[in-house]
């Protein structure tokens, strides 16, 4: 347990968990303890445990591969390793919350743990078409009024009254919000 860091992910019994926070505490009376939060990889269900200083815990090796987004087949995601350009078909269940941002050619950073695919990393924000939306009214200024616009990957965000269809429009990955007009 000493050797522990943020970021770190842990093969427990239950599942992979990454280690999101972590406290050492040394009591005045006892033994040593250590306090973390933990989230598991596959569900993102965060817990919170405490482990003694001297338990072992086996340590997960995640590895991280870029590849890129070729096409949508059905509903499987089509994705070509950049380094040996091998071919792996990922569903939306897999990616999760990626397939919102991904358009083809683009790249992701998809991490695995004994051939398994337990996440997705895309870059904190990208850059989509805004495919279908209320046209905006001229005079039409309501500070923080915002509408529902349709990207071209199909995802719906509320964007402000001046986006119109056909502007390039940033979106933060992580949180799914409307950043700015590219």
């Amino acid at each position: 347990m000493s050797d522990i860091n943020n970021g770190m992910t842990l093969n427990l019994p239950e599942g992979l968990f990454k280690i999101v926070d972590f406290q050492h505490v040394k009591p005045g009376k006892g033994g040593a303890f250590v306090r973390t939060k933990l989230k598991n990889v596959r569900n993102g269900a965060v817990v919170d445990r405490t482990y003694r200083a001297d338990e072992k815990l086996e340590q997960a090796i995640i590895e991280k591969r870029e590849m890129q987004f070729l096409y949508k087949d059905g509903e499987e995601y089509v994705f070509m390793d950049t380094g040996t350009y091998d071919q792996r078909n990922l569903t939306s269940l897999v990616l999760g919350d990626a397939t919102n941002y991904l358009k083809e050619s683009d790249n992701a950073v998809i991490q695995t743990y004994n051939e398994e695919v337990v996440g997705v990393d895309l870059p904190a924000s990208v850059e989509l078409t805004v495919a279908e939306t209320e046209p905006g009214v001229q005079g039409d200024r309501v500070s923080g009024a915002r509408k529902p616009a349709t990207l071209e990957t199909g995802h719906v965000l509320q964007v402000p009254l001046f986006v119109n269809q056909g502007d390039r429009i940033k979106v933060d990955t992580r949180t799914g919000d409307y950043i700015t007009r590219a």
